[in-house]
């Protein structure tokens, strides 16, 4: 297929980017030698031999590996994730999302054993309750796609000679299987479904719900087409369209937006906000590939007119924000997920190069200042949610714009990727997902999706066309990077199409220039068109001149202030308190922007709230066989020295006798020099810390009293101190859950030395270390699997999660429907429950825009509670707007009522 390309949009305003003194350079980045290339494409040929050789060696025929205790995780046997689990069926769920990218990385024969594998071992009639999106996408996408290129390879003549359509027919069940779920008034399909029962009988345990994400219910039509017409069977298109046509029917008319999660029964928005990232993403996405599929002009038309508003409203360059669909200038939160990094690959599809190069470099920044994605992150680029479950979307938009301009800067973008897969998530048995970016902390979880698009849009950036065995652009890429063949527009076209876009929509032409035109187009006259728009957000995640920018702009095209902004305000200024004094009362654009105001400025108190809190602690496992690859989430204490001002702590440990540390050692000779592992209970922290120094310990580590406790499912909390002066003790003391705990005490009876590294964030591995182990590792990675994790282990067991205080274990914004928003691209995005604070970096933006250090000691805490008090206390938190929250309580009571209006 061609790739989209499209006139740049006007640049830049010169006298802008002036003011941040931002001048872009003369030279682009250096071509990439064929060579270089070939070695980037070995390496990902052996990263993904790593993750899959491990999968099939310690999980299958499980779901999913977990790489840090090797072994498979199969639905029901760990402890539940919530609609994480959703994706896992009982039918080797990694083995058939890995099907085409084995054919992509020329391994064929590999992918003849699979499809043997696949049919001889797959069971698709489990009694189990499967998300119904994650489902199609990534089973019925990956027998689809592993169908559509053992036909391709059977017609070459050397491979899959024996093939029978064999997947296909396997689909064909599973698509049978899909469809009680569209038994609705609406057509809008049920979240969930059981394989074997089917939707509301007893047996199903599902059925009773109302309420799905956009993504879940328009996210069906390429693998449903492309089912239809490979079988010639239509009811499976047919249903797929009369979803997509109904969530188009109940877009808001005013807007063209659509919200994030609707009613399946009546249509009507539960959750009224609109973004490209979690929950809707590949709806948007699926418009317009299902006219490049199907060649149905209405899905086309669909795009335009969301993409339409999305550029007037969402986009904020190189921002994407949600906003209200009902009042669209209003934006619904102040932070982005990650999710949203597969818009600017779609952009290019698009042909709207210059956003895409916007939105991709300031992801970029992000990623260069946290090694990986965030799963969320504020507009000031702040953590928002920590963790990074290996996602694919920046790789894919990497590979995509990597196509569409022959900028090599692309191909360093992809080496600084695999980089840092290698350098902080490789680990013995596979690449393990990051629990907390800031720690460097690991999670027991290596999702399919990692497998079925990362090495395929990794290995498809660095090849060339001769590396690939077929022409890639015979295909298009479903939303899990599954290959179904263009071919397919003009088989079994049945399906009578009814055009409901264009008869109550003002289209504008405009729009539809863009759309497909040839790549060669794209910059013959100025080879450094690209390097021109990511120059001045170089610094975008550091400085804020970027984002003066575009105030600047904004204000230098309109003659017009730009509003005031929570993040800007000072009470000092009387400009300011006049602005204030004009919301609510001026225009109904004044009221728009006061309520806009004062949505950002209670987000960004909660922000101040959250900042005065100590961010977590990591222990690292440095000796062998770890070599510093296991690290563990510690909760921080309020005494002692702060590691993130201190030298880290490095040594051995050893348990202290008694264990619980609530007396004088009686091992002091062992304890001398090492660090002290001690048990919670029966007395403070501080005076475990008190008797282990007095011992000669250098540190502590103490290790929860209650029995499979994990982070998994309690919060982190701050180590309170006695109520008394504890400025006597000097050594640094950390805390780890039960779970977490066992792997250090597991790791002293099977290796007995075992040394530790106490840290703010976990350090770079010993490249010496490395070398030396290198040609024993996959002996090493069998040894740690020989000798199993406790039974009761966790999923991420080997990582402590999200520091998190009691008071925030509520959601900050109130979950407004219990559907399994998404997985892969939607439900995998972690709860708000669980939800991040923001970084607490050492500088920050202040808000006259400039950098400074921020003092961020923690309150003093004059509470003498025991410490097996889990909710030990992080103090009180000071409410620096309340006097101005206060005067404003009528505009705040009709902020939270915006959510029932209905225009």
């Amino acid at each position: 297929m061609s790739w989209a390309a499209g006139p740049p949009r006007a640049p830049w305003n010169l006298l802008a980017t002036a003011l941040c003194l931002l001048v872009a350079s003369a030279a682009g980045t250096a071509p990439m030698s064929r060579e270089e290339k070939q070695k980037l494409g070995n390496q990902v040929l052996e990263m993904f031999d790593h993750a899959f050789g491990n999968y099939m060696e310690h999980a299958y025929p499980a779901d999913e590996l977990m790489p840090l205790t090797c072994r498979g995780r199969v639905r029901g046997q760990e402890p539940s994730r919530g609609d994480v689990d959703d994706a896992l069926g009982k039918f080797s769920l990694t083995l058939i999302d890995s099907l085409d990218t084995l054919v992509v990385l020329n391994k064929t024969k590999e992918f003849e054993d699979a499809v043997r594998k696949v049919l001889r071992d797959v069971n698709l009639d489990n009694d189990v309750v499967v998300s119904v999106f994650e489902t199609n996408i990534r089973v019925l996408g990956g027998l689809l796609g592993g169908h559509s290129l053992a036909i391709m390879l059977k017609e070459k003549g050397e491979y899959m000679q024996w093939y029978n359509d064999e997947l296909l027919h396997m689909a064909k069940q599973l698509g049978y299987k899909l469809l009680p779920a569209f038994n609705t008034t609406s057509g809008l399909p049920y979240p969930r479904i059981n394989l074997k029962f089917g939707i509301r009988k007893p047996e199903a345990r599902t059925g009773t719900e109302t309420d799905t994400c956009t993504a879940c219910a328009g996210t069906l039509i390429l693998e449903f087409a492309a089912l239809s017409r490979f079988t010639g069977a239509t009811i499976f298109e047919e249903y797929a369209r009369k979803a997509l046509d109904f969530l188009w029917e109940k877009r808001q008319r005013s807007s063209n937006l659509v919200g994030v999660t609707i009613n399946i029964h009546t249509g009507d928005w539960v959750r009224k906000d609109s973004g490209v990232g979690a929950g809707i993403d590949s709806y948007y996405e699926y418009l317009l590939k299902a006219y490049v599929l199907l060649g149905d002009d209405s899905f086309l038309e669909r795009f335009n007119t969301h993409y339409d508003a999305i550029m007037r409203y969402i986009s904020q360059p190189p921002l994407l924000l949600d906003v209200h669909i009902h009042k669209p200038m209003l934006n619904a939160r102040t932070w982005m997920d990650a999710l949203l990094a597969f818009f600017p690959g779609l952009q290019v599809l698009k042909g709207d190069i210059r956003p895409a190069i916007e939105t991709h470099e300031m992801l970029y920044q992000v990623i260069k200042k946290h090694n990986f994605l965030p799963e969320a992150f504020t507009t000031d680029f702040r953590v928002h949610w920590a963790q990074h479950p290996l996602r694919p979307e920046f790789a894919e938009s990497t590979y995509f714009l990597y196509k569409a301009t022959g900028d090599p800067y692309y191909l360093e973008v992809g080496k600084t990727l695999i980089e840092n897969l290698n350098k902080y998530a490789r680990v013995p048995c596979g690449f393990a997902a990051m629990k907390d970016v800031r720690t460097g902390s690991h999670e027991d979880r290596m999702d399919s999706f990692f497998l079925a698009e990362m090495f395929k849009y990794l290995y498809l950036l660095f090849a060339d066309k001769e590396d690939i065995i077929f022409d890639i652009e015979d295909y298009i890429f479903t939303t899990e990077a599954h290959l179904l063949p263009l071919w397919l527009s003009t088989t079994n076209q049945s399906i009578t199409k009814k055009n409901i876009t264009s008869e109550y929509t003002e289209l504008d032409d405009s729009n539809f220039d863009w759309t497909c035109p040839n790549t060669q187009i794209l910059f013959p006259n100025d080879p450094l068109y690209a390097q021109s728009i990511r120059e001045p957000l170089k610094n975008v995640v550091d400085k804020s001149c970027p984002r003066g920018i575009i105030r600047v702009e904004e204000s230098f095209r309109s003659g017009a202030k730009p509003p005031l902004r929570a993040r800007d305000f000072m009470a000092t200024n009387p400009e300011h308190l006049e602005i204030l004094k004009k919301m609510g009362a001026a225009s109904s654009i004044d009221a728009e922007d006061g309520l806009r105001f004062m949505q950002e400025m209670i987000e960004l108190s909660s922000q101040q709230q959250k900042e005065q809190q100590l961010p977590p602690r990591a222990v690292q496992i440095v000796s062998h066989p770890f070599f510093g690859r296991v690290v563990l989430t510690a909760g921080p204490a309020q005494f002692g020295p702060d590691l993130s001002k201190h030298k880290e702590t490095r040594g051995f440990v050893v348990s202290s006798k008694p264990y619980n540390g609530c007396s004088e050692l009686t091992n002091p000779e062992a304890v001398l020099g090492k660090i002290a592992l001690v048990q919670r209970g029966q007395c403070m922290f501080a005076e475990k810390a008190r008797n282990i120094q007095n011992a000669g310990a250098i540190g502590g580590i103490v290790i929860d009293d209650n029995d499979g406790s994990s982070s998994d499912t309690a919060p982190l909390f701050q180590m309170a101190g006695d109520g008394k002066d504890t400025d006597d003790i000097k050594i640094p003391m950390l805390f780890l859950f039960s779970k977490e705990g066992s792997i250090i005490l597991d790791a002293i009876r099977e290796y007995e030395e075992v040394e530790v590294l106490l840290s703010d964030k976990a350090k770079d591995r010993d490249p010496e270390m490395e070398n030396e182990e290198q040609p024993a590792s996959e002996n090493e990675s069998q040894n740690l699997s020989a000798e199993p994790m406790p039974s009761s282990s966790q999923e991420g067991e080997h990582n402590l999660v999200e520091h998190e205080s009691p008071e925030e274990s509520s959601p900050s914004i109130p979950p407004e429907s219990s559907s399994p928003a998404d997985l892969d691209r939607v439900a995998d995005r972690p709860s708000e429950q669980n939800s991040q604070p923001p970084e607490n970096p050492e500088t920050s933006q202040n808000l006259d825009g400039e950098c400074t250090d921020l003092d961020n000691k923690p309150q003093e805490q004059s509470e003498t509670e025991e410490d097996s008090n889990p909710n030990v206390s992080w103090g009180k938190k000071v409410q620096p707007i309340d006097s101005i929250l206060a005067d404003w309580s009528e505009d705040i009571e009709a902020f939270e009522m915006m959510e029932k209006d209905e225009l």
